[in-house]
């Protein structure tokens, strides 16, 4: 995900995104603890994807 992507968003597509990339983030743990994980470079991914999410919320809190 693109920052300009993000920027996109509104304050509540940002919340269920950052919720959606959570339970994502929750089950590629539990594939990678049972060794099914094929695509370890998601969870680097995600995890750059929710704090992207998460400085775009804070930005667009601060500017109201």
């Amino acid at each position: 995900m693109k920052m300009s992507d993000v920027r996109a968003l509104t304050a509540d597509q940002i919340k269920d995104e950052i919720l959606k990339l959570r339970k994502e983030q929750l089950n590629l743990r539990f594939q990678r603890a049972s060794g099914q994980l094929e695509k370890t470079n998601r969870i680097r991914q995600i995890r750059r994807d929710i704090a992207r999410l998460k400085t775009q919320a804070t930005v667009s809190a601060k500017a109201k």
